[in-house]
């Protein structure tokens, strides 16, 4: 250490850590969004590497550990972050590389250069299959050159994790910083996958053959997943130019005003280099909360706005008062996902559908039979993910990471083809698919209790948002497991959202 770092006190590192976050946000949004081409989260880094330092760590643990119960928590938070931005600090030149290499990256295809976020958007638009089927192996191929790459920081990331916290077994690692265990996650949510898989078959069935064709090939490529979300075909009535109307409207009927709600900053532009997934951005929660969606038409245009309204009503809705560490940290992202879910999860409605859409009953059930259909193949995608990310980091001190089971497990789940090749691109750090899953068994117990609660068509209800602003005050604090108790489930009770799969 320098003569001019220092260890700072609890409330310092705090403030400091505020502003270090608050930087790295809007240069990711900036990025996400398309307004730059270049990543520069290396040199933000640099400018508050003295949070990042053994030393500060060290004198974090042994404040958490002599802290009162209540407090504890609050402490451990700021502790993990800065245990994790000790990796990042050593990392984030090389990932700004890769970052910046994948937004320079071409995709050739009809004579021009995409960008390959344009490419991996366009697919969700292609009309023709077999010209979808040929820009989703471009795609591929290009992203596919950047493994080796992917593989390098993940080795070196969880060389340098087991360095600073001792803990050498990546899959215990992450479970220590979750405080649940993983396998019983994985063996609920395979429960909910085969005990609905009578269902979900002739729904495939049905699916694939009125979104893809009957020239379609007995297993697709994954390449029609995102035209397979859109239920493209449905198009014309669920058009981009309506999505926001729409979302906004369901959104007053349970009592959520979203212009009228000063910390959230939608951004629903349409740019070239603008990342097709939609995303929340908590800069400065309450104050400062980003909703990132780029419509393309379809319906899930109004899922995608619904669940990102989800994420930034929660940290919209955080007291002010609350400290840092429950304002804007969490141990994981288990608990937002949960209203993501539940708010997307209106699209399932017939009701809705019939409401917004001025569709006859049976065209209403139908679609929302769709919607529900696109659901559940995503559900499968993501409990098939979790176990192949438990095989591959358990394995990974040994073999240093391998596709081994990926393309068999997903494509399994699914019906359709998930390339080998793409198992590196399709990891979230931090078993964040386990916090989709936690937050899938969450939002289908939560729906059964507001059912039960308020009534069946709890989305046309005002009482629905006056729950859900209970919980959001709470900002990132409760755990997932806790809001399940509270609502009177067994937090891997899966028998709700067996129910609705089926």
């Amino acid at each position: 250490m320098s003569g001019t770092e220092q260890v700072y006190a609890v409330d310092a590192f705090e403030r400091r850590l505020d502003a270090f976050l608050q930087e790295r946000s809007e240069e990711a949004r900036a990025v996400r969004v398309g307004e730059k081409e270049t990543s520069e989260q290396a040199a933000i880094v640099a400018r508050y590497a003295d949070l990042f330092t053994r030393e500060q760590l060290q004198a974090l643990q042994e404040v958490e550990s002599g802290a009162p119960a209540d407090d504890r928590e609050s402490v451990a938070r700021l502790r993990l972050t800065c245990q994790e931005g000790i990796v990042t600090r050593e990392l984030a030149e090389r990932e700004d590389e890769l970052e910046n290499a994948l937004l320079g990256s071409r995709v050739p295809w009809d004579g021009e250069e995409l960008p390959l976020r344009s490419a991996q958007a366009r697919l969700a638009v292609e009309p023709d299959y077999g010209r979808r089927d040929a820009l989703g192996r471009a795609t591929l191929a290009v992203s596919a050159g950047f493994n080796d790459e992917r593989r390098a920081l993940l080795g070196d990331r969880n060389e340098l994790e087991t360095d600073v916290t001792g803990v050498a077994d990546p899959v215990a690692r992450n479970e220590d910083e979750k405080g649940v265990r993983l396998r019983p996650i994985l063996d609920a949510v395979d429960t909910a996958r085969v005990e609905s898989t009578p269902a979900f078959v002739p729904a495939r069935d049905h699916w694939f053959g009125r979104l893809l064709g009957d020239e379609r090939e007995e297993t697709p490529s994954n390449a029609h997943s995102a035209w397979i979300r859109r239920l493209s075909p449905l198009e014309s009535t669920y058009t981009k130019e309506r999505s926001v109307e729409v979302c906004l409207a369901t959104l007053r009927g349970m009592g959520f005003d979203l212009d009228a709600e000063r910390g959230i900053r939608p951004d629903l532009e349409d740019r070239p280099q603008k990342s097709p997934r939609a995303c929340v951005i908590a800069a400065d929660p309450p104050r400062v909360v980003h909703l990132i969606t780029r419509a393309q038409g379809g319906i899930h245009d109004y899922e995608a706005f619904l669940h990102e309204a989800g994420h930034a009503l929660h940290y919209a809705g955080c007291d002010p008062a609350l400290p840092l560490s429950f304002r804007r940290l969490s141990r994981d992202h288990a608990l937002t996902e949960i209203y993501s879910f539940l708010l997307d999860s209106i699209s399932l409605e017939p009701g809705w559908h019939a409401e917004h859409f001025g569709l006859a009953d049976a065209v209403a059930r139908e679609n929302a039979d769709g919607a529900r259909f696109s659901n559940t193949l995503l559900f499968r995608r993501y409990s098939a993910k979790l176990g192949f990310e438990l095989d591959f980091w358990s394995r990974f001190p040994s073999d240093g990471g391998t596709p081994d089971g990926y393309e068999v497990r997903l494509t399994a789940a699914t019906g359709l083809r998930y390339p080998a090749v793409n198992h590196l691109a399709d990891m979230d750090a931090g078993f964040y698919s386990a916090d989709y899953l936690r937050a899938w068994i969450r939002s289908a117990q939560l729906r059964s209790h507001l059912r039960r609660e308020v009534a069946m068509d709890w989305w046309r209800h005002e009482a629905t948002g006056e729950l859900l602003r209970g919980l959001f005050r709470e900002g990132t604090r409760p755990t997932t497991e806790e809001v399940a108790e509270r609502i009177g489930f067994d937090p891997l009770d899966v028998s709700p959202l067996v129910a609705e799969l089926s």
